[in-house]
């Protein structure tokens, strides 16, 4: 065997061994783009959901209205979060929730953040059997809970797919073309303290 064939071959088999991580690089990062989608489409629906949940709350008369903003702001300030419109607040964070220009960190942090006002409202709720009783009312809190709990799961997976990921980019050999083909670091969503336990709601 000459060295010319045996070049070739050795030539050959790098090629291979490239193509392979690459492809490799490649999949693991569809996926983590896959897992941000998954994300998006949950914060997108929950915030689609939160106006409907603000005009009921807005509907309610007008007494019992301002009591219950005053029981939520409260209960807002004993935790920690100063609340002067919860209302308002809450249709703030779902607008950037909504907003698939926004980064996806943004968007998990508002997500974050409304949940707390949520978890705020439906405590509170629990002393207005009459805003309690409101078919829409209960109807809005189940499916915000239900997309709530489907977003945690989304999150887990992203942060899994970006692990997954920058471990595959950062290991040798891989290391070496990941530079060179520009596959960078990516950042997980950080765990909020809001969202480490999913808040109990009585119904």
């Amino acid at each position: 065997m000459t060295a010319g064939i045996v070049i070739i071959i050795v030539v050959v088999i790098l090629a291979i061994i490239i193509a392979a991580l690459y492809n490799g690089m490649v999949k693991a990062r569809n996926l983590t783009d896959e897992a941000e989608s998954q994300i998006g489409v949950q914060l997108k629906r929950r915030a689609d959901l939160i106006p409907n949940l603000v005009n009921t709350v807005k509907g309610y008369a007008k007494h019992e209205h301002d009591t219950l903003m005053d029981a939520i702001q409260a209960r807002g300030v004993a935790n920690g979060q100063s609340q002067a419109d919860p209302l308002s607040d809450l249709q703030k964070q779902a607008d950037v929730m909504g907003d698939d220009r926004q980064p996806i960190a943004k968007r998990a942090q508002a997500d974050s953040q409304a949940t707390q006002v949520l978890g705020h409202l439906f405590a509170v709720s629990e002393n207005y059997p009459n805003l309690k009783a409101a078919q829409n009312f209960s109807q809005l809190q189940e499916e915000l809970t239900t997309t709530e709990n489907r977003v945690a799961a989304s999150r887990t997976n992203y942060n899994r797919t970006i692990r997954d990921y920058n471990n595959k980019i950062e290991v040798f050999p891989t290391n070496i073309f990941a530079g060179m083909f520009h596959f960078t670091k990516k950042e997980q969503l950080p765990i909020e303290e809001s969202t480490k336990t999913a808040p109990e709601v009585k119904f």
